[in-house]
């Protein structure tokens, strides 16, 4: 069994480690439709008896319950394992997004006596309000609107604590190297259980490689690059997606926020778009990096940081760690499945490693931004 917990937060899941190297993992439910009857009355008296609020439309707002009324759209949130500290902070920054100009990031509602949490049937709950639209709002590039939310995040008037990720990378990606390095050491020395062990087994230095590489380029660009005006931190995202935000509703959620290098979500949002379609993804980043820079230039530092968390291999951690976690033999299965797919496409990989600077329109020679030895020979 594995022996680790990822250093990443998981928004689908918590894993718990149990005596004896068990996990437990509390996995989203999805009602039935007679029980969202019952989900949707419990929401109105939560609304209701701790906020004051008499709202009846209940709505599903991609994986959010939510109500509908009055001019008004309520998103139950749970906060997950965050402490009333983080959560005010977050709250403080949803404010000053506010005071900037961002209709689409919601109020942190408050209950009769004051509070931002309320316990309610044994768990605790948020709950956020935004004003419902009569027209949907015109489409927009998204590579302008990120622009423009990180332009407005990095302007935050106080210092964040709690929520932020400035300066960690290094020390969670050694961290989660070595706790994987340590489970590999375990199993070399017996037979693979299955056809995952065996490729695990087989693999991981390659990808143990790759890691490290990503770990020196950010060293290196912390030593040899001063950051620049725009590289202060800001808003980010845990993991921003093109559906971060939502598909019929756009809602900027404060509970998917950290404070970070903007970098940070510009490498998860293309890390997503080349594995969605590794064959078609050249046009939408280089025209998503040319919408992002008609509002916001990237520095020296910025497109090195961003190009070290890209080299990072993800795709190959999550499959791993998920591997081992989950009790299901047929998620096993999609995930052997996955994990090939992975191997039978690391050379096209290494060619998206080799192409990015170019596709993504970043100035190589005029910022001098290095490539990795062994992707240029």
């Amino acid at each position: 069994m594995l022996e680790f917990i990822s250093s990443f937060s998981f928004s689908l899941f918590t894993i718990l480690i149990l005596s004896g190297n068990k996990f437990l993992i509390r996995k989203h439910i999805y009602v039935i439709k007679k029980k969202v009857k019952w989900g949707a009355s419990m929401l109105q008296q939560l609304l209701e008896k701790e906020y004051g609020v008499q709202v009846q439309e209940y709505i599903k707002i991609d994986a959010y319950d939510a109500l509908r009324g009055n001019g008004w759209l309520y998103l139950i949130a749970k906060p997950g394992g965050r402490e009333e500290e983080e959560i005010t902070e977050l709250q403080r920054i949803a404010e000053h997004l506010h005071q900037y100009g961002d209709r689409h990031v919601p109020y942190f509602l408050t209950t009769k006596d004051g509070k931002i949490l309320t316990k309610w049937e044994e768990n605790n709950y948020c709950v956020l309000a935004r004003r419902q639209e009569e027209v949907p709002p015109p489409k927009q590039k998204l590579g302008r609107k990120l622009a423009k939310f990180h332009e407005r995040g990095g302007m935050v008037p106080f210092y964040v604590e709690r929520s932020s990720r400035i300066g960690k990378w290094k020390e969670l990606w050694e961290k989660r190297l070595e706790q994987m390095e340590k489970v590999w050491n375990g199993l070399l020395f017996q037979s693979p259980e299955d056809e995952f062990e065996r490729l695990f087994i087989e693999t991981f230095p390659y990808y143990m490689g790759l890691t490290e590489n990503a770990i020196q380029y950010l060293v290196d660009t912390e030593i040899d690059v001063d950051p620049g005006n725009t590289d202060n931190g800001t808003v980010c995202h845990e993991r921003f997606l093109s559906s971060s935000w939502g598909k019929d509703y756009l809602i900027k959620n404060p509970f998917d926020w950290v404070f970070d290098h903007r970098s940070r979500d510009l490498a998860e949002w293309t890390r997503e778009r080349y594995f969605y379609n590794i064959q078609t993804y050249q046009r939408e980043i280089t025209q998503f990096y040319e919408d992002y820079q008609s509002i916001s230039s990237l520095s020296p530092f910025s497109w090195r940081l961003l190009y070290s968390r890209i080299l990072f291999p993800l795709h190959y951690f999550e499959c791993i760690e998920n591997y081992y976690i989950t009790r299901s033999e047929q998620d096993k299965k999609i995930l052997e499945e996955r994990l090939q797919k992975i191997l039978n496409q690391s050379r096209e990989y290494e060619a998206f490693l080799r192409t990015f600077y170019n596709l993504a329109g970043a100035p190589v020679r005029k910022m001098k931004l290095p490539m990795p030895d062994w992707l240029v020979n």
